[in-house]
């Protein structure tokens, strides 16, 4: 799923959007990339000189991945509908990630009850786990 399937399923636009592929949707299973550009406009002040991705971005980045998931899974887009975050449990940053940097996001569908889904997130730079998440999210008409 290239960007511009992707902007039909996120409301999120620029400087917010921040999934750029989706590389595979399974029944249980998502996997989306990020490229990581020093154009970012978060780099400007995080931090001068020593440019991280704030952590916070990468749980987006992570629950965006997911969104796409529950929306494709129950044939919506969010023309009708919106997804709330609910929860982010057991979040933990591992290594830093930096401009130049390509982040794959797997997000497993843990349980869907009703509206509400939980995934268990992970966040790779080159094969190496960079961060991680349980992520709670509720999907409501508009």
């Amino acid at each position: 799923m290239d960007i511009n399937e992707i902007m039909k399923y996120l409301p999120h636009r620029y400087p917010f959007l921040l999934v750029d592929r989706i590389v595979e949707i399974g029944e249980e299973k998502t996997v989306g990339i990020k490229n990581v550009t020093i154009n970012e406009p978060f780099f400007q002040g995080h931090f001068p000189g020593h440019p991280i991705m704030p952590g916070v971005l990468i749980i987006e980045a992570m629950a965006q991945v997911g969104c796409i998931f529950a929306f494709k899974s129950m044939d919506a887009t969010s023309e009708t509908k919106v997804v709330y975050f609910m929860g982010i449990d057991g979040a933990r940053f591992r290594k830093p990630v930096v401009p130049g940097d390509q982040i794959r996001f797997e997000l497993e569908l843990l349980k869907r009850r009703g509206p509400v889904w939980r995934f268990k997130g992970n966040a790779f730079v080159d094969g190496n786990l960079v961060a991680e998440a349980e992520l709670l999210a509720t999907i409501v008409d508009k």
